[in-house]
């Protein structure tokens, strides 16, 4: 059944409805004259998320979805009036109207209660006093009110009663509709959130286009156990929605939940953490083929409250919370930051930010390599403000292989900041003061435990690998780490081809940790190991 919908525009996709003999014009399409310039439909037409006056002889026309007063036909000339022309997709003349030149040559007029379909055609042509002018470029449009009908929502992983996939496994869901008008242009979705329609098929995240059976397919994790919302709605091509239909499910509790140190929604694989260029923050699966983020935390939910831009993110190693998954550390590493870190105790329900982050302080005590309790140096930092590089590094303590240890450089040397959660103290390694112009990456432990540190030389963007082995007690051997030029050279990454370079762990399942890089082209690239880089896209 046909509704009126209130005035509205909505960017949209080509479809095969608007073959172009739909909107042959009635007569020979003249070139523009001199006495007629941007001819548009107001409030106007979208396509493909660009406004367009559908005034081309080979492009497509989008479509408007207003009814009364309807579509207002719009120009501007140099004569004082202005004659308009509007046929239907038969050629039939449905308006021929004269619109006097406002003082600064606009004219224009409407039509109400246009029939639905594709295929009208209009001209504009100046009238003189000595008589007509050349008439404008042929404008096409269509006009679709009635919004897309049967939407609906099937998922095998997840139905609507009773589940066999657990909370922090992924499942598809699949979105259905039909739209006999403009046709199908998107679903707008969200899981356990609010359904957003300001954008309408604009890409993005929750935004997903149908193939030419009019469904859509998308892989979502519910984090939690318990009940979940999933919020869908349709669009047309001309802007209609659908009401949001509702789809709840229940996640039931994994008994026995994924554990893997980088990972941060809980699904078992470590995760790439970098923001986009709006200022939120994406979350990307390491075996992820393309930068599709699994979940995209708002720039209003960063610690200041504004972009996770310029903010250094750390994760790697988990602090209790109800779920294996990294808590996150957040600081501000500009000149002249508070030097504050804040701490986000991850239970495995993301997003990221629901829960006011915690500042972790900076360990005011120190201890031994033994954990024993020592007088702290005279330069022992008191905050992070002077850090000047910053990495989890993977946990130390023989007790608690899965918890969190940083390791940061602090007028030169490397330190272990133990569980900065309960500042748990802070232990030189380094007397040199050579660390200096490195770049510190923390690949993790591998399947015996043992650590590593990689280093790139910001001057030369030479790679090295420094070993930290476990030693037969619980402790780590930290002697290769004195000088830092004495590492074993395992590549060579330019800080001007790779400005971001890092490892979440072992991205690929292979037994071995990985690198990532974000290009100057804002890029995402990732490695197996050190070599054979993969291109994922760019990043939003």
């Amino acid at each position: 059944m046909s509704r009126a919908v209130p005035p509205r525009l909505l960017a949209a996709c080509a479809t095969t409805v608007l073959a172009a003999g739909l909107f042959a014009a009635p007569a020979a399409q003249a070139d523009p004259g001199p006495g007629i310039t941007g001819p548009t439909v107001r409030p106007g037409t979208y396509l493909a998320d660009a406004r367009t006056d559908g005034c081309s002889a080979t492009g497509t026309p989008g479509w408007v979805t207003v009814s009364y007063p309807g579509p207002a036909l719009f120009a501007t000339t140099d004569a004082p009036a202005a004659r308009f022309e509007l046929w239907d997709a038969n050629g039939a003349k449905v308006l021929d109207t004269t619109a006097t030149a406002n003082p600064i040559g606009e004219v224009q007029t409407s039509i109400a209660d246009l029939a639905e379909g594709a295929g009208y055609s209009w001209q504009v042509r100046p009238e003189y006093p000595s008589g007509p002018g050349t008439p404008g470029v042929t404008c096409r449009f269509g006009v679709d009110r009635t919004p897309p009908t049967g939407l609906g929502v099937h998922s095998d992983d997840f139905p609507s009663s009773g589940s066999s996939t657990y909370a922090g496994q992924p499942g598809v869901f699949t979105f259905a509709a039909t739209d006999a008008g403009s046709g199908l242009a998107c679903f707008r979705y969200v899981l356990d959130g609010t359904l957003s329609t300001t954008s309408g098929c604009t890409p993005g995240p929750g935004v997903v286009v149908p193939g030419a059976d009019g469904t859509a397919s998308v892989t979502l994790t519910p984090a939690g156990w318990g009940t979940h919302n999933l919020q869908v709605q349709a669009f047309d091509h001309a802007g209609n929605p659908t009401q949001p239909l509702p789809y709840t499910f229940y996640a039931p509790w994994n008994p026995n939940p994924p554990k893997a140190l980088g990972d941060v929604d809980n699904d078992g694989v470590p995760d790439i953490l970098l923001p986009d260029s709006q200022g939120n923050l994406l979350v990307i699966g390491g075996a992820a083929g393309s930068t599709a983020p699994t979940t995209v935390v708002p720039a209003a939910r960063s610690p200041w409250g504004g972009s996770w831009n310029g903010l250094q993110i750390v994760h790697k190693g988990w602090s209790g919370g109800g779920a294996p998954a990294d808590t996150i550390y957040v600081r501000n590493a500009a000149p002249g930051n508070n030097g504050y870190l804040y701490q986000y105790v991850n239970q495995g329900a993301l997003p990221l930010g629901v829960r006011t982050p915690s500042l972790a302080g900076h360990s005011k005590s120190c201890v031994d390599l033994a954990m024993e309790p020592t007088t702290c140096p005279a330069d022992h930092s008191t905050t992070y403000k002077a850090v000047q590089q910053l990495v989890a590094f993977g946990s130390v303590d023989a007790q608690n292989p899965e918890g969190i240890t940083l390791l940061d450089v602090e007028q030169g040397n490397l330190w272990l900041q133990h569980d900065p959660s309960r500042s748990g103290g802070s232990t030189r390694l380094t007397t040199t003061g050579l660390w200096d112009g490195y770049d510190l990456i923390a690949p993790g432990p591998d399947a015996n435990g043992n650590l590593a540190l990689w280093s790139r030389e910001q001057s030369t963007g030479t790679l090295r690998a420094y070993a930290v082995p476990k030693l037969g007690e619980g402790s780590y051997d930290y002697s290769a780490l004195a000088d830092p030029a004495n590492g074993a050279v395992i590549g060579s990454f330019p800080v001007a081809d790779y400005p971001t370079l890092g490892s979440s762990g072992d991205l690929d399942g292979d037994g071995r940790a990985d690198l990532y890089a974000v290009t100057p082209g804002r890029h995402l690239v990732t490695f197996k190991g050190v070599g054979t880089p993969k291109d994922l896209g760019a990043i939003a």
